[in-house]
Order: C-alpha cells, then sequence, then structure tokens
C-alpha cells in the first residue's frame, strides 16, 4: 500500500516570512548554570556546542507569547503579499507552543491580525513537521475550491522548556541517565514563520506548493515525550528511527514523483543538529552544498525550521524564479515528510 501523496497543480506560495526571537543564549550560557552537575558527572566543558552544532539559540522576550511572534510573522507576510487579508478563508497555526490549551493559538493569532469573520482558524499539531502538514492540509483546501487563500503560521518559544530543564539538571539526584534524556531540550530555540497559499493558474509565474508524501512509524511514539516541564528523548533510538523511516518515504517519493536529486537546488530539511542534519543528508544523498544550516544560531525552532530556511534562502536571493526546492523533514511519533516547492 503506498504512503499517502498530495499533488496539487492549482496552489501558489504568494508569502513567506520569518521572524528572529530577539534574546541570543548561547550554550555556554546553559552549561555555565549546570556547571555543577556536569562536573559531578565529568562531562567535558563544550559538550552542548561540541555534540549538536548548536552555538546559539533565540528566545522571545519575557511576556512574549508564542502567538504574538507567529501574529508578526503573518503582518509581515501579509504587508509584502498582494493578498488582501480580508479574503483569507483559513489560518492554520502549526507551533508546538501554544498560548493556552484553549482557546486555540490561530484563534489568538486571527484576533491579533484581525482577518475576516468568515476565516476558519484551528491548530494542526503534528511536532516538527506541524508547518509541512499545515501546508498540505491548507493546499488541499485551495486545491479542491473551499478558500482562495490561506495563511500558515507558526511560533514557537522554547524558552520554558530549556529553563525548566535546566532547573531539572541542577539538582543532585541527577544521574547519567536522566542527564543524557532530557539533554535534546537544550536545542530549542525559538522563532517565527509564516506562509501564504493561494489559488493559482499553471504557468502563471507564482512560486508553486506542488505537495508531496508522508510516511509514519509511529510505534516509536515514545521514543521522544515533552512538555513545558521539560522532557526526555531516548535521541539514538529517536534518530535511527526516523532515519530509517527517512530513507523507506524517501525512496517512495522519489519513484512517485521522478524527482532527482542533482537538479533540486535547495533541500530545506528540519534541523535537529549537525548530528541530525549531516546524518540525514548524507543518508538521502543530499548535495551538503545545498543544505542551508540554521541550527547553529538558530537551535532546533521545531515545525519553524523547515519554512524558516525557505524564507531565509529566498529573502537573500539565493532561491529565484525556478528553482526547485525540497522541503524535508522528520518529527517525533515518529513521522517523515518531503513535499516539493517550485519557485
Amino acid at each position: 500500500m503506498a504512503a499517502p501523496r498530495s499533488r496539487y497543480t492549482n496552489v501558489a506560495i504568494t508569502g513567506i516570512a520569518d521572524v528572529d526571537a530577539d534574546v541570543v543564549v548561547s550554550s555556554a550560557d546553559i552549561e555555565s548554570q549546570i556547571t555543577k552537575t556536569m562536573e559531578r558527572l565529568e562531562m567535558p566543558v563544550g559538550l552542548l556546542a561540541g555534540l549538536t552544532g548548536i552555538e546559539n539559540r533565540r528566545f522571545l522576550n519575557q511576556g512574549m507569547s508564542p502567538s504574538d511572534v507567529a501574529a508578526s510573522a503573518a503582518e509581515k507576510v501579509l504587508s509584502a503579499s498582494n493578498v488582501d487579508r480580508s479574503k483569507i478563508g483559513a489560518l492554520i497555526n502549526t507551533s508546538v507552543s501554544r498560548d493556552y490549551l484553549e482557546p486555540s493559538t490561530a484563534a489568538i493569532v486571527q484576533g491579533k491580525i484581525g482577518l475576516g469573520r468568515d476565516c476558519i482558524n484551528f491548530d494542526i499539531g503534528s511536532a516538527c513537521l506541524g508547518f509541512l502538514q499545515g501546508a498540505a492540509l491548507a493546499a488541499a483546501m485551495i486545491e479542491r475550491g473551499e478558500i482562495d487563500h490561506a495563511l500558515i503560521v507558526a511560533g514557537e518559544d522554547g524558552r520554558p522548556i530549556v529553563e525548566n530543564t535546566i532547573k531539572n539538571l541542577q539538582s543532585p539526584d541527577t544521574d547519567d541517565a536522566s542527564f543524557r534524556e532530557q539533554f535534546a531540550c537544550l536545542t530549542l530555540g525559538s522563532a517565527g514563520v509564516a506562509m501564504v497559499l493561494s489559488k493559482g493558474e499553471p504557468n502563471d509565474g507564482q512560486p508553486r506548493f506542488f505537495g508531496g508524501l508522508s510516511v509514519s512509524a509511529t510505534q516509536h511514539h515514545a521514543l521522544s515525550v515533552g512538555n513545558y516541564d521539560g522532557g526526555r528523548t531516548d535521541s539514538q533510538a529517536l534518530l535511527q528511527g526516523g532515519l530509517d523511516l527517512a530513507e523507506d518515504g524517501w525512496a517512495e517519493a522519489v519513484e512517485a514523483f521522478g524527482w532527482c536529486i542533482d537538479r533540486v537546488h535547495t533541500f530545506a530539511i528540519h534541523q535537529v543538529s549537525k548530528v541530525h542534519t549531516d546524518m540525514l543528508t548524507s543518508l538521502l544523498k543530499f548535495d551538503p552544498e545545498r543544505v542551508p544550516r540554521i541550527y547553529p544560531q538558530y537551535g532546533n525552532t521545531g515545525p519553524a525550521s523547515v519554512p524558516t530556511v525557505l524564507s531565509k534562502e529566498v529573502n537573500e536571493g539565493r532561491v529565484n524564479h525556478g528553482d526547485q526546492v525540497l522541503l524535508v523533514g522528520m518529527g517525533s511519533g515518529i513521522n517523515a515528510a518531503a513535499f516539493e516547492v517550485l519557485w
């Protein structure tokens, strides 16, 4: 049985924008707060940056919420696009971070940016693949003629999890095993990103969102679990399970869609760390020179990661008209996805 596939012929990307969080926090800063524990466990100075390749990550200012940074990204993309906000038919929030259990963060964002009464709004959760799945869902709505325009947003706030993990690791009861299972939480950062998808016509010159393929191996759902109090991850098992799934799904996608990696201009992949990025790039035989890396200065920004890579590459003029971009990611659960964009 083939994996779920989505191919869209009438969906254009009419805008994409990202917003950097303001507060820069280095891995050295974080390590300085858990020095006693690291010394007791005989862990070397520089372990966090050395293992992950993350020199810095960014946090939101105190008092800012996920909806604030998502709304900022939404305002930025709407200002840059030619889409009237009153014409947006759906707003989909895709972040792991949320203001409350209820109401939905999407409703809060919509209220802050002032979309119309007929705009449906909801949150969608798929860990680090949330934005990709949200874009695919919006594209399907456009392709079916339900709406003409959709706004997909993500506002990630890594600060609470990192700060609570630091407190957990400061405990004298922290042993080697508990340190390692919480270690991945220290990679998290904050960011905002937004994309507008619109009804388009083939060959109209607009960037296209063609869709792609998703696969899952949810028997591994317990390998990474978390909340605002912290989390635990079997990093090695999660990485291996994700790589196995990605390799299997990638082979199916290449056959189904005729993708040729030699013709791909940019691989925008979800970035957890140097190890994760290097291993996925090597396994799928991507050219490392065509895999832009944001993790060294931004850390793991969850579902905001992949669209942020695309946004920054477009804004810096490194992705131009006619360039093929593949959006590739793995997320806890485990899920994996690959989607095609033609700029």
